[in-house]
């Protein structure tokens, strides 16, 4: 999950079941970095207890200096509800493989 410090519109490929079925492994996403997050929005986020690992989640709320985020598919999701505030590096707008589409701010299936 390289970025280019040109291109501030970098792609990111999806590894594991944490966010099936709005992603899943192998979709690939634009990432805007820098942009706000806001809660539904599907973000690219970093761990104070994993600093090496980026994840995509679903922003709910603020917490403290970070976000809480969760996986959509709670059973196969390790988020904030383990590892506590996440930093947010991006929001993730589009999904552009295999199936183009916009993401919408929605919440979760359940």
């Amino acid at each position: 999950m390289a970025r280019s410090e040109r291109n501030p519109l970098p792609l990111v490929r999806v590894v594991g079941p944490s966010m099936s079925p709005t992603l899943r492994t192998g979709d690939v996403v634009l990432v805007h970095y820098g942009r706000p997050p806001r809660p539904r929005d599907l973000v690219l986020v970093r761990w104070v207890a994993r600093p090496e690992q980026l994840s995509v989640k679903r922003a709910v709320r603020r917490d403290g200096d970070g976000w809480h985020v969760e996986g959509d598919n709670p059973y196969a999701s390790t988020d904030s509800r383990t590892l506590g505030a996440a930093e947010v590096v991006g929001v993730i707008r589009v999904r552009l493989w295999p199936r183009p589409r916009l993401l919408r701010r929605s919440a979760p299936p359940g």
